[in-house]
């Protein structure tokens, strides 16, 4: 008998080519209505489109059954679904910036691509803790550099360099959750274990917290100095999340609460946007709130006009919601496709996070656990803050809908964390195989 551990059988991926076959008929179908609807005849590039999206999304799938035979074949068909929507409305809506996402899609695969590539080993970026901490904090700042960071819709979020402009913090906020997940892993016991006395109460270690509050809350400060409140509101419900995971302690639930307390009053003394998207979101029909919060008015009557089945592609009225193919893209699909798309919306990314915690829970380690945990929570807190936002259940904050929403830094960064997820899917199933192989070979020596 071979003593030699023989490697894990690869999986076929029949379900996933499966899964994006049905996810670009989807597509293709609502591209050819939404023609028809708004224009009366058949879109003129019709096979164009089909042809892109089938080759480069094929691309992706060679890719991962070469690279990551074992990982999850669900992913990458919900992003692909996802992607489709958002792209036939923007091309409903705005043509050229249509375009600007098809170059971006193809961007986001060679990206997905390369980090399937190059990194093969999830659990050895822990071992780069703070320098991804110092590239997240570096890219942050970027924005804030004269002559290349630029203030766009009040918010100084972007980096422009000739005629490239991009959003660091898209990257950042996967670095981030790095760091989290590996300082959490590290510190994870003496997190859970009150051990120093204060009074007659056993609490934890405040030295245990501080780097981590210390990283937290410098990020939250450089967000405040850019005007942004989305990703600031983003990273605070990761950290306390991840606090919570990690620990399940609910006094860092009592924490958070507190900290979120106190940050909203700093915030709405300190920063104008603050203060005006609280003021929007509490009475949007004011005389002096109305000339901002028109954009959530005039999205919430295209809501309304859709109704439960919605108008039909091609055929709402949403062009004059401002901004309507990046951050009110979900008003145009409410409109266009009714509740019932907005509940395949909802599905679709309840799918994607659930999935994603199911590979978190499948890790064989802490670290790659926790990394799973916070690149899923990612998505799932991005899309249900401006999902809430539009819908006037939280202010409402402008950050991208994962996948949907045009931008080509999004869309770049959301296709990055469906390849790290891959990578720890295929680790777990090849570990898992590998020990049961190893399990049987011990056995039967």
């Amino acid at each position: 008998m071979q003593r030699g551990v023989q490697p894990a059988p690869s999986k076929s991926r029949s379900t996933e080519l499966g899964l994006m076959a049905m996810a670009w008929f989807i597509t293709t179908a609502f591209y050819v209505l939404a023609s028809l609807g708004s224009q009366g005849h058949m879109p003129s590039r019709l096979w164009l489109f089909l042809t892109s999206i089938v080759v480069i999304s094929l691309c992706m799938h060679v890719a991962i059954r070469r690279l990551a035979p074992n990982s999850s074949q669900v992913l990458l068909p919900i992003a692909t679904l996802l992607n489709g929507i958002g792209y036939v409305e923007i091309a409903r809506w705005n043509p050229p910036r249509a375009a600007y996402q098809a170059v971006w899609f193809l961007v986001s695969a060679v990206g997905l691509i390369l980090v399937l590539a190059l990194v093969r080993r999830i659990r050895d970026l822990d071992r780069y803790r703070y320098l991804t901490l110092t590239t997240a904090v570096l890219l942050l700042l970027m924005p804030l550099v004269p002559h290349i960071g630029a203030d766009i819709n009040g918010a100084r979020l972007w980096v422009v360099v000739g005629p490239i402009s991009f959003q660091p913090v898209e990257i950042a906020k996967i670095l981030l959750a790095f760091f989290f997940a590996s300082y959490f892993a590290a510190n994870r016991d003496l997190l859970s274990t009150p051990t120093q006395r204060v009074g007659r109460r056993l609490v934890v270690p405040p030295k245990t917290l501080l780097p981590i509050l210390f990283a937290w809350g410098f990020t939250l400060v450089i967000l405040g100095a850019e005007n942004d409140i989305g990703f600031a509101m983003l990273l605070f419900a990761l950290f306390i999340s991840m606090l919570w995971i990690t620990t399940g302690l609910k006094t860092y639930i009592v924490l958070g609460f507190v900290l979120f307390a106190a940050g909203a009053l700093v915030a709405a003394n300190l920063f104008s946007q603050v203060h005006v998207r609280v003021s929007e979101w509490l009475n949007p029909w004011s005389a002096v709130n109305f000339a901002y919060s028109h954009q959530l008015a005039y999205g919430w009557f295209s809501l309304a006009a859709g109704g439960i089945t919605g108008t039909g592609l091609g055929l709402g009225q949403s062009g004059t919601v401002p901004e309507i193919t990046s951050d009110m893209i979900f008003a145009a699909v409410g409109e266009e496709l009714g509740f019932l798309g907005i509940i395949l919306v909802l599905c679709l990314f309840a799918a994607f996070v659930g999935e994603g915690f199911r590979i978190a829970q499948r890790a064989h380690s802490d670290f790659v656990r926790l990394a799973a945990v916070a690149l899923s929570a990612i998505m799932g807190l991005q899309a249900f803050f401006i999902m809430a936002g539009v819908l006037r259940i939280l202010p409402f904050t402008g950050i991208t809908l994962p996948f949907m929403a045009y931008g080509g830094s999004s869309l770049f960064a959301n296709y990055i964390i469906v390849a790290i997820l891959l990578r720890i899917s295929d680790e777990n199933e090849t570990e898992r195989t590998g020990g049961e192989i190893r399990s049987v070979q011990f056995d039967q020596e």
